[in-house]
């Protein structure tokens, strides 16, 4: 696979224009992604940035590259209402739950890491710190930023002065003097300025009329002695830290939602360049939302649908990966089951295809896929990839080997699951079996069907059936 792909060219949020990608070291790439906060399930929203994410590092791996990837775990200092206000979210859901964080942090990340195993999201060598175990890191960092005084303290918290940065804002385009209280960030007039952001947060805060909200104040759980007091890191500080240890000061990529480009990317960037002086990211990347009813998934708009949500209804969830390839990742999608049902259409038959293609090797049909390189590695356009697929899929002209071994290695960028069957070599079994269970229940021998379409599932397939007949898709 070296050297696959030439030129690779992303859309850079900083500079607002789609540019060729160059690498800080020849044949590297170091790669930064937001994670999820663990105090409750991951909705499908979420996992929309896992998943592009997961394609931009199969999309290099193709084109030859070797790739160091982080993925946070974000266990502590992300607060309910904004970075500054608020309470804490895992201890608030410690509290509903009448659980320690400790285990709601382990219950929330294992339902994290299912469901990346579902979606066929790469995990093998990724790195997922956990924010509470780089504690000793966050405060060094915040001690710099101190030294180069860039920091001041609050009656709350320990702060970082904005206006010490000229160049603030900048990637999301943002004027500070063209903010008003409440547009961004919750006025506390003991900040100097109204973006100036939390670095460090102390435990129990002398209340005051300034800074009394409508939160209970509690004992918490995670917190931690500091040269500034005992407390708890910012958001935007634990990521900042996390990065440099695990991939240096600058990094090449750092993706993300749309959502964190006003506030939390663009202090990710002050802080971390005001420490190093050194330039943070070289690629800023952001997928749009996901939208349910005009509206973007949240928690907090409670119209959120998770992975297992999708499950019970019928659905693989390959299907969603599938359905999201076939839109722009800065493009929103409006998220409805009847376009999950066409998605989920499409892939099983793509797989009906698939299995019925000749079982000898072929060899990868050069135009298809330089035709498909050409997609992916324009800025990551699998809406042309899908379609450049299903042009190979029908075209009678190419070898049904060389098809065979063309999708196979599509999928090496597009991880909608056609590897399963070669790594399983159960193609030929599975066809059969999947005839064998068809038979069967046009003669109404259910219990034959059944035992049939469990053999199946033991090969890490699933049969679901419909008025169109049985569809077969891989379960990871």
């Amino acid at each position: 696979m070296k050297n696959k792909i030439v030129s690779i060219y992303l859309y850079n949020t900083l500079t607002r224009k789609k540019e060729l990608f160059k690498p800080l070291r020849d044949g590297h790439v170091s790669m930064y992604h937001c994670g999820p906060t663990v105090y409750d399930f991951a909705h499908i929203g979420n996992m929309r940035s896992y998943i592009f994410a997961d394609t931009l590092r199969r999309v290099f791996e193709y084109g030859g590259y070797n790739i160091k990837q982080v993925i946070n775990i974000t266990d502590v200092g992300h607060l309910i209402s904004n970075e500054d206000e608020g309470v804490d979210r895992v201890e608030e859901a410690a509290r509903l739950k009448k659980q320690s964080t400790h285990e709601i942090v382990e219950y929330y990340s294992k339902a994290f890491f299912a469901d990346l195993k579902r979606l066929n999201i790469k995990t093998k060598e990724t790195i997922f710190p956990e924010a509470s175990k780089h504690i000793t890191e966050q405060v060094a960092l915040l001690a710099e930023l101190e030294r180069r005084k860039f920091t001041y303290r609050t009656n709350d918290g320990i702060y970082f002065d904005t206006s010490k940065i000229p160049t603030y804002g900048a990637l999301g385009n943002i004027h500070a003097k063209n903010l008003k209280e409440g547009a961004r960030v919750k006025w506390n007039p003991e900040k100097k300025h109204i973006t100036d952001f939390a670095l460090w947060k102390f435990s129990n805060p002398h209340e005051s009329e300034s800074n009394l909200h409508k939160y209970v104040l509690m004992k918490r759980q995670q917190e931690w002695d500091s040269p500034w007091g005992r407390g708890f890191p910012g958001w935007h500080l634990e990521c900042s830290a996390m990065s440099m240890i695990y991939l240096g000061e600058t990094i090449d990529i750092h993706t993300g939602g749309v959502d964190h480009i006003p506030v939390h990317h663009t202090n990710e960037i002050a802080q971390s360049e005001a420490a190093t002086g050194k330039p943070f990211v070289n690629y800023w990347l952001h997928n749009e939302f996901i939208i349910v009813d005009g509206q973007k998934m949240a928690k907090s708009s409670g119209n959120f649908i998770t992975i297992n949500d999708i499950i019970k209804k019928g659905f693989n969830p390959l299907s969603y990966r599938y359905w999201l390839l076939q839109g722009h990742y800065r493009t929103p999608l409006n998220f409805t089951w009847e376009a999950l049902q066409g998605a989920e259409n499409a892939l099983s038959k793509l797989y009906e295809h698939y299995f019925e293609l000749s079982h000898e090797k072929g060899k990868i049909e050069n135009t298809y896929e330089a035709d498909f390189i050409k997609a992916v590695s324009d800025d990551l356009d699998f809406p042309k990839a899908i379609a450049i697929m299903w042009r190979l899929v029908k075209d009678e002209q190419v070898d049904n080997r060389d098809k065979k071994e063309t999708l196979f290695a599509f999928d090496a960028v597009l991880g909608i699951g056609i590897s399963a069957v070669r790594a399983t070599e159960i193609q030929e079994k599975i066809l059969l079996l999947i005839k064998k269970r068809e038979m069967a229940r046009k003669q109404g021998d259910w219990k034959e069907a059944d035992s049939i379409r469990e053999e199946v599932r033991k090969h890490g397939f699933d049969i679901k059936d419909t008025p169109q007949g049985p569809r077969t898709l891989p379960v990871f």
